[in-house]
Formats: C-alpha cells, structure tokens, sequence
C-alpha cells in the first residue's frame, strides 16, 4: 500500500519562478494560503512540526511571518501564528503515489 504524497508547483508573482512543494511542505502551503490574512498556529491547524515546515518553506524563498501569542489554560505560555505575506500563484496541486 503506497502513501499519496501532496504535491504543490507555485509561483510567487509578480514574477517568481516555479518552485515544487512536496508532502508535509506542500500540506503547510497550502493552509497558509487557505488561511490568508489570518494565518495558522499548530493550535488551529494541528501538524506535528509547524516550525520546520515554515523554515522549509522559508529556504524556498516564501516570506512568512512569525506572530507570537499568549495562550491560557493549564499549559499556559506562547504559540505561533504564520501568516504567509508573500503573493502565491498554484500552478499545479496534486497527489502522487
């Protein structure tokens, strides 16, 4: 039994060249998209290395911001929000095994 792997090509315009997005980098795109303005935190949008994804995604030339906030409860602290501020163009999104 073969996994499906989400894979995105997406350009960053004006003028950006393709860049090829595979599994969880892919899946991480593709919510910041999704969210715009509002961006994702492993909160909302549970995945097991949300600040790897963002540095990856990051090392492929897309600007994403990191916003810390508080949170309570009984593990109070801090969390991230990413929100993707570079304009992103999906030129093909698909699942391969």
């Amino acid at each position: 039994m073969s996994k499906k792997r989400l894979t995105i090509t997406a350009r960053i315009v004006p003028d950006g060249r393709p860049i090829k997005v595979v599994g969880r980098e892919a899946w991480a795109l593709q919510n910041l998209i999704k969210a715009g303005s509002v961006g994702c935190t492993p909160i909302d949008h549970p995945g097991p290395r949300w600040s790897s994804y963002v540095l990856d995604l990051r090392g492929m030339g897309f600007v994403i911001e990191t916003i810390h906030e508080a949170h309570g409860g009984p593990f109070a602290g801090t969390h991230a929000r990413y929100v993707l501020r570079s304009q992103v163009e999906i030129l093909v999104e698909a699942e391969a095994a």
